[in-house]
């Protein structure tokens, strides 16, 4: 496995500071965003594609500091209802495809997306229950009208630059937001499709992240390393689903935190020791969403934490096989 940081947090910093900066902190693998929610700053798809100028001189940045990329990221919605936000999501998405090209890698990560109810709908329309029956109405359509057909045409123009990882970041708000529902898509368009397993969205719904690995296997793409806590008076009160401001940390039943500030080294080693288990040897990225500490902090001491956390190494034939 390799340890890697998810960059956005360092927009702050120039692409050559910050790949620096990481570097000296012992990180070997950057995650770049390429459009969607997390921004261009370090990678400008258009830019790159355009100006070989530029695309050299980024791969020499990673080749001075020792890094490679893991994935680009475009998270969004390419199957959002408003058409406009729909054709940017997809242009960013085949963008990071064409980038991988580049690259000579083949992950890419975003969300599955959620459309609307109704072909007429202005808004997604997240269904979290099966009962009045309307909402089973509404997931048959969003499923076998939008968002089945999206993904295998989009899975098949991704392949034509050797993008075969598309890697979906299960989160509330999206189609694809449990082990389950990234199997089930995953069975109807194919194994381009699987999880960019992220364990502080799954532990937020009350997700076993060990368990999740193991039922996933072969199933996962890359992993990001973000952690969860659960105030166990709030969610005993009021559940996990909270729609309060992730600033107000009082009253919601969960917040994003630092690695190790959610769960200790057992926790996750355990997580880690289960990705080597199913035979996952990829990138393990943090994603700083702490937003009780500064950017600087919370990355090193999460990086900290996972040097002694991450399996570097192949443990090779084993003296007992």
């Amino acid at each position: 496995m390799k340890l890697g940081v998810f960059t956005v947090p360092l927009y702050d910093m120039s692409v050559g500071d910050a790949f620096k900066y990481l570097s000296s902190l012992g990180v070997q693998t950057v995650e770049l965003g390429a459009g969607g929610a997390p921004g261009d700053t370090h990678c400008k798809a258009g830019e790159l594609l355009n100006k070989p100028s530029k695309l050299a001189e980024l791969k020499g940045l990673l080749e001075k500091y020792g890094l490679s990329v893991s994935a680009f990221s475009v998270h969004s919605n390419p199957v959002h209802p408003d058409k406009v936000q729909a054709e940017e999501s997809h242009k960013d998405f085949i963008g990071a495809c064409m980038l991988a090209q580049k690259f000579g890698i083949d992950t890419v990560i975003t969300f599955s997306g959620c459309p609307g109810d109704h072909a007429g709908a202005k808004y997604p329309n997240w269904v979290t229950c099966p009962w009045p029956d309307d909402y089973l109405k509404v997931l048959e359509y969003q499923w076998d009208e939008v968002l089945v057909p999206y993904w295998k045409k989009a899975a098949k123009e991704a392949a034509g630059y050797g993008v075969t990882k598309i890697a979906l970041e299960m989160h509330p708000g999206f189609c694809v937001y449990n082990p389950w529902t990234l199997l089930k898509l995953r069975e109807a368009v194919g194994d381009a499709i699987g999880a960019n397993f992220d364990p502080s969205h799954l532990y937020w719904q009350g997700i076993d992240p060990v368990d999740a690995i193991r039922y996933l296997k072969g199933a996962i793409h890359h992993f990001h390393a973000k952690d969860c806590k659960l105030d166990d008076s709030n969610v005993k009160l009021n559940g996990v689903l909270d729609t309060r401001h992730y600033g107000d940390v009082i009253n919601r039943g969960w917040v994003f935190r630092t690695i190790g500030y959610g769960h200790d080294y057992t926790a996750w080693k355990a997580m880690i020791s289960m990705l080597r288990v199913v035979g996952y040897d990829g990138a393990v990225s943090i994603e700083h969403e702490d937003g009780m500490m500064s950017v600087r902090e919370g990355l090193e001491k999460a990086i900290a934490f996972l040097k002694d956390v991450v399996l570097f190494e192949s443990p090779g034939e084993m003296w007992w096989a």
